[in-house]
């Protein structure tokens, strides 16, 4: 089987952002996301922006353009958004976004009428009816298919770091989970979904996918769920890693390490020098860590088995590749990395909110609404909260 790598230019930049709607009074998820997506289509027809459906009815997903720097593909974001609101203010609707809701009950969400849900659905039963779970994927441009794999292999080693910096998913179902990422975790259950195969080259990806699809695992690339991925169509790596990030500050902080990280490996395979890589069984190990302790994980950075803070880590990368940063036109939102890291990711917040407010996680939900709209404003929540 043969596979095309679309082109694409170098270290371009797409963002997908999976939203929640809830209403405005109870915090609970509403199923109007197919209503909200019908609205707009006329109007937002020709925008650089779209806004589309997922798996739930409680869901919409913005996505960018291709932008040439972070600050494009997050003005696109910033104005989808506008959009949608001027649809879902006047139900009372709320947007809100962390890797999951946290009281929500999978049995109460209704599934997108498309074929290829209810496919997905009655192939994964329970798992997939709790797929609550909401993400941003991120897309970055790759000029030459002989690098992708090399650079997703390489990228892997900061899959923790990625996923620590956007860990929002510490309540389940009404319940707190013990993981700053609880999505990860539940996500990888669905079949091609979890860590990418350690494959080699772009031959290997097109044996697998032709494995795949004879035996009737999946019908082509797009069902590919890996963390991270290559995406043949588009011509880029998507990194699929993370929890939806509650702010759009630290949706652009995210991005651009994205972009910085992929940007920098590309550089050193033009230098003919070989990416580092860690053993699968350590960026298994790193995985979980990361999904239980988020920012407080330490993780394991080489092959000799080096364990290291991941906020120290980041702060040595960030501090590193912040040339490369510059060099893309992203330093600002890549300096944005040091808030998340001194203010801890959303998944710290919420439990912070829980805590002040006695447990009671419809606090929670409003803390999440009101960051959406203003940006990580904790010491405002708390005291709104009496405490």
């Amino acid at each position: 089987m043969t596979v095309p790598f679309a082109t694409s230019s170098r270290s371009s930049v797409g963002i997908e952002w999976e939203l929640m709607l809830a209403d405005g009074d109870s915090g609970d998820l509403v199923p109007r996301g197919p209503e909200v997506i019908d609205a707009l289509a006329e109007s937002t027809a020709l925008e650089r922006f779209t806004v589309t459906g997922e798996l739930l009815t409680n869901t919409v997903e913005v996505t960018s353009g291709v932008g040439d720097t972070v600050e494009a593909a997050v003005e696109d974001i910033a104005d989808a958004i506008a959009a949608v609101r001027t649809v879902t203010n006047p139900l009372g609707i709320q947007l809100l976004c962390a890797g999951s809701h946290p009281f929500a009950q999978w049995y109460n969400q209704q599934v997108t009428d498309k074929s290829r849900y209810h496919t997905l659905i009655e192939r994964t039963q329970w798992w997939g009816r709790n797929m609550m779970i909401w993400g941003i994927h991120v897309h970055v441009g790759v000029e030459d298919v002989n690098k992708v794999f090399p650079i997703i292999n390489a990228l892997s080693v900061y899959l923790p770091h990625l996923q620590a910096l956007s860990a929002s998913s510490p309540f389940w179902a009404g319940e707190r989970t013990g993981y700053a990422s609880n999505r990860s975790l539940v996500f990888q259950q669905l079949p091609t979904a979890g860590l990418p195969w350690p494959l080699q080259n772009w031959s290997e990806f097109e044996g697998y996918l032709d494995d795949m699809e004879r035996t009737g695992v999946m019908a082509d690339a797009s069902e590919v769920r890996w963390d991270i991925r290559p995406a043949p169509r588009w011509g880029t790596i998507e990194v699929r890693a993370c929890d939806g990030m509650s702010t759009l500050p630290e949706l652009a902080a995210v991005a651009s390490l994205v972009q910085v990280l992929v940007e920098h490996f590309s550089r050193e395979l033009d230098a003919g020098r070989e990416l580092a890589t860690i053993q699968p069984w350590f960026v298994r190990e790193n995985k979980w860590r990361a999904a239980r302790y988020g920012l407080d994980a330490r993780v394991i950075v080489d092959r000799d088995g080096t364990e290291v803070e991941v906020t120290r880590h980041l702060r040595e990368l960030v501090e590193r590749l912040g040339d490369v940063a510059v060099d893309l036109r992203c330093a600002r939102e890549f300096a944005g990395l040091e808030t998340i890291l001194s203010q801890g990711a959303s998944s710290t917040r919420q439990m912070l909110v829980a805590d002040a407010a006695g447990g009671d996680l419809h606090e929670v939900v409003q803390h999440l609404i009101r960051e959406f709209r203003a940006g990580p404003t904790l010491r405002d929540h708390l005291a709104s909260l009496g405490h």
